[in-house]
């Protein structure tokens, strides 16, 4: 059916007879400009997809009818412009669209109908592990481990990039998939098929809404939605309330753009955006660079809502002149948003659109902070960390307690390493890592970092040995820019090397602590404590020997190692002691706002950034050298331990099957509230006492081999016996923290998955038990994905279900998206 908004389409420009767009002025509607931001993009997409079956102009209207419909509960198709996958994810996507071909040839279809419709780019940054850190060549001691390990997933994903249209791949060594998405492949307006519309996306990674801050909107999705997005199928979601963040006045000349979203996330936390979408505006935006928006929007997942909108103004269209895109093209982006009403000019106040509810801040009253030592919005003021910490460690155990007895507070454990004697207590800094798309992608807190390490160095201050130290750069043009600026030498002599180009530490790829260092820890029952730039320090996350984990910026980073513990308070007492016996105190490295700003302007430009990109997709020679199949369809190895074919599609007919009820289910696990995506389906590494072990072990791997959770994501064998393994995972059977279960009906304490496999044998349902905010943290499909293989028994939940689109009631009887996308493709 032709779209019914056809009359909106007009000449973009005279000068260009072949380039349009949907005038979206031309609904002469006054609800329109009093929309936020953030609404006209979703109203946009739904008026230029139109085709009255997936999009239809009811939707449009609750659009439009905004301010009303926000309370109805409505829910609303979105079709993104493109999708942002990275390679934990990003595999297994592949690996269901390559089955999905296998099951549309053995229905009669054509398989290479599966493709991605929209443009798809898959950033390989989750891979890469610190094993080697503190030497000049711990990079390419590290790149060259990541293809050891990785290279079967790597063959697979360059033979996806060629068998499917419309996918890109960006190899490893090219940097974090945020940063690149923001520097890079950000497209702000589309210029495809003769249309200029929004660019927008979604990724397969809950920090995907980092490209919020550059006026793109975005969030993240699971696997599975992603693929269905893929496959030209809209998002079916409900119409967000807007939360409007009106920010005032400038930052203090110390606090960090760090600071500001740690505040940021602990107020949002309290207002309760789940859900919903924040749209920020106010004259204190103005003074963001489009850095610091990203950083801010980049926790948007911590603190809970679906996207956090910047819209674009004059600092975003400086900003994509500043990263080496085309000056003309970004002209035409900024005439085409002025033209549909999309521009922002954040010191005129008659431009505030409506919101839902406004709170506010006032940048001046940001404080240092860090947070922690379990959640990402449990903000801690810097003067206040050692009081806290010192409280967390006798409170009782929950996510700010570790309930160590009053009397055990001071106790510590002496060890050797590199033949000298060192002493661990609770509060030592174990792991101290700038990692994180969250702050890498910043170059004021990361030239600040450098800049306080060239004052600490000349101060004659040190990092101690033992602690595992890294800088892991979210692109090449960090590098570049710190190289040219001169403080790479000074992060080198703190241990800071250069690691890797990826997440790394942030997302658990933190690689071994020194061995005498992890037994001080285990013989003492230290809680050791790891401080990263990153965005999420749940437990277990980040290392398992580090039960106290802090985000902080780049600069506290190095100070916290410095120090070597958090319990300091930096105000009273020194950071350390030189050779000639001074006291050096914070105050005396931290460098000034002015400082930072003149080594910004002199080196960060332009050419930075073009250089780096213009060779990102050829310039890692070991991608270039792997051969990759070129069969449309995927020959599968049954020898494989990364990659199976999946057995989601195994008995799909093209004829739908009615679904079943459950009855007489036993409970495999009786869980609390706050059940995250990393107590579900961790990322980490693969213990070597698990299921998942016993399993690659049978195969003939070695421990050293295991590699992490998420590199095997292509694996479902590997990733059910991986379900509900994270080992701080509180099981109310047990009233203790670990990857087990009772067998109900033997007693028996058993790993999760051994237990449903038993009760899988003897025939018998199963269901878990879990309170509110079960699956929250990073969008994760093996969270869903592993539940479903363990619990799964040919049966679902009758249950009241209403649905609101003639799409959602197909899905449901198809069993899923992809299922329905396998028989349409096959007819």
């Amino acid at each position: 059916m032709s779209n019914p908004f056809v009359h909106l389409v007009e000449p973009f420009d005279p000068a260009q007879p072949g380039k349009k767009f949907f005038n979206l002025n031309k609904l002469k509607d006054s609800r329109y400009e009093r929309l936020p931001f953030s609404i006209r993009v979703l109203l946009e997409a739904a008026i230029r997809n139109c085709d009255q079956f997936l999009v239809k102009k009811i939707d449009i209207e609750n659009i439009l009818n905004w301010n009303v419909m926000q309370h109805k509960n409505i829910e609303v198709p979105f079709k993104p412009a493109r999708v942002i996958l990275q390679d934990f994810t990003g595999v297994p996507a592949v690996v269901d669209f390559a089955a999905m071909r296998d099951a549309v040839k053995k229905l009669g279809g054509d398989p290479e109908k599966i493709n991605p419709v929209c443009p798809a780019d898959l950033v390989i940054d989750h891979s890469i592990q610190v094993d080697f850190n503190r030497r000049a060549d711990s990079l390419q001691k590290n790149q060259d481990l990541e293809f050891e390990r990785n290279r079967e997933r790597f063959e697979f994903l360059k033979w996806g990039s060629q068998a499917f249209r419309n996918m890109r791949i960006i190899p490893p060594g090219s940097g974090i998939i945020h940063q690149v998405n923001l520097e890079y492949l950000a497209r702000v307006v589309f210029d495809h098929d003769g249309y200029y519309y929004p660019d927008s996306l979604v990724g397969t990674d809950s920090h995907t809404t980092m490209i919020d801050g550059l006026g793109v909107l975005g969030w993240g999705v699971g696997g599975i939605e992603a693929e269905a997005v893929m496959l030209g199928q809209p998002i079916s979601m409900v119409l967000p309330q807007v939360i409007g963040y009106r920010l005032m006045g400038n930052p203090h000349p110390l606090v960090t753009s760090t600071d500001i979203v740690l505040t940021i996330t602990k107020h949002l936390r309290q207002v309760g955006v789940v859900g919903k979408f924040v749209e920020f505006f106010g004259p204190g935006v103005a003074q963001l660079s489009i850095a610091d928006r990203a950083t801010i929007a980049n926790m948007c997942p911590e603190y809970g809502a679906t996207a956090a909108f910047f819209p674009v103004d004059e600092v975003s269209i400086k900003y994509l002149v500043q990263t080496g895109r085309d000056e003309e093209k970004v002209k035409q982006m900024k005439k085409y948003l002025q033209a549909v009403g999309m521009f922002r000019d954040f010191s005129d106040p008659s431009q505030d659109p409506d919101f839902s509810q406004v709170v506010e801040l006032n940048l001046r009253t940001v404080v240092p902070c860090c947070s922690g030592p379990k959640r990402p919005q449990d903000k801690v003021a810097v003067t206040d960390m050692k009081k806290d910490f010192e409280s967390c460690l006798g409170a009782k155990q929950g996510f700010k307690g570790f309930q160590v007895a009053l009397d055990h507070h001071n106790d510590h454990k002496t060890f050797i390493y590199n033949n000298s004697e060192f002493t661990l207590t609770h509060g030592s800094v174990v792991i101290a890592a700038i990692t994180s798309c969250t702050n890498t992608s910043n170059p004021s807190v990361m030239l600040g970092a450098g800049l306080l390490a060239k004052k600490a160095v000349n101060a004659g201050l040190h990092v101690k040995p033992y602690i595992k130290t890294s800088l892991s750069p979210g692109s090449g043009v960090v590098t570049y820019y710190l190289r040219e600026s001169g403080v790479m030498p000074y992060l080198s002599q703190l241990g800071f090397d250069v690691v890797g180009y990826g997440c790394m530490t942030c997302i658990g790829n933190s690689g071994p602590l020194p061995e005498p260092v992890v037994e001080a820890i285990m013989e003492g029952d230290l809680v050791a404590v790891g401080v990263l730039s990153g965005n999420r320090n749940f437990e277990g996350r980040v290392h398992p020997n580090t039960r106290a984990n802090y985000l902080a910026s780049p600069p506290l980073v190095i100070a916290y190692a410095i120090a070597g513990t958090i319990r300091i308070n930096f105000e009273k007492e020194p950071l350390g002691v030189n050779a000639k016996g001074q006291q050096i105190f914070l105050k005396d490295i931290w460098p000034t706002r002015d400082e930072i700003q003149a080594v910004e302007r002199q080196y960060v430009i332009p050419g930075m950034f073009k250089e780096v990109y213009q060779k990102i997709e050829t310039v890692n020679e070991s991608w270039n050298a792997l051969a990759a199949p070129s069969a449309k369809l995927y020959s599968w190895d049954p020898k494989s331990t990364y990659i199976k074919s999946p057995p989601f599609f195994e008995n799909l007919t093209l004829d739908i099957q009615p679904p079943k009820s459950i009855v007489d289910a036993y409970v495999l696990l009786n869980l609390g509230d706050s059940v995250t995506t990393d107590h579900i389906s961790p990322a980490g590494n693969i213990s070597r006492n698990s299921p998942a072990a016993r399993y690659l072990t049978n195969r003939g791997l070695t421990p050293r081999e295991f590699n992490s959770y998420g590199s095997r994501r292509g694996n479902d064998a590997v990733m059910a016996r991986g379900t509900f393994a994270n080992i701080r995972l509180l099981n109310k059977f047990l009233n203790k923290q670990a990857p087990q279960t009772i067998h109900l009906p033997s007693g028996e304490i058993l790993d999760v998955f051994d237990a449903a496999e038993q009760y899988r044998q003897e025939g018998l349902p199963l269901i878990v038990l879990a309170g509110k905010e079960y699956g929250s943290g990073s969008s994760r499909d093996w969270a869903a994905k592993g539940p479903f293989l363990l619990l799964d028994t040919g049966k679902t939940f009758q249950a009241i279900m209403r649905f609101d689109t003639d799409v959602e009631l197909a899905y449901f009887h198809n069993g899923g998206i992809l299922n329905y996308m396998i028989r349409k493709m096959a007819k």
